[in-house]
């Protein structure tokens, strides 16, 4: 698994540019925001009352990565 939930928004976004349809489709549309810079995937996640589980599959399988 290339993605996991302890990575930033940020880093991942910058890395794996495929998975900001995937964000904002979970309904993480301010990827450009100050929480961004900071938080990871798992704390935006739960900010934004979305499954962290069912988004880190889908980031993955955006960037085709086996798990």
């Amino acid at each position: 698994m290339a993605i996991t939930k302890d990575m930033s928004i940020l880093e991942v976004v910058q890395k794996y540019p495929d998975t900001v349809d995937v964000f904002v489709n979970a309904g993480m549309g301010c990827l450009g925001c100050a929480a961004a810079h900071f938080e990871n995937i798992e704390q935006g996640a739960m900010a934004h009352g979305i499954d962290v589980d069912a988004l880190i599959e889908g980031l993955n399988e955006a960037v085709g990565a086996a798990e």
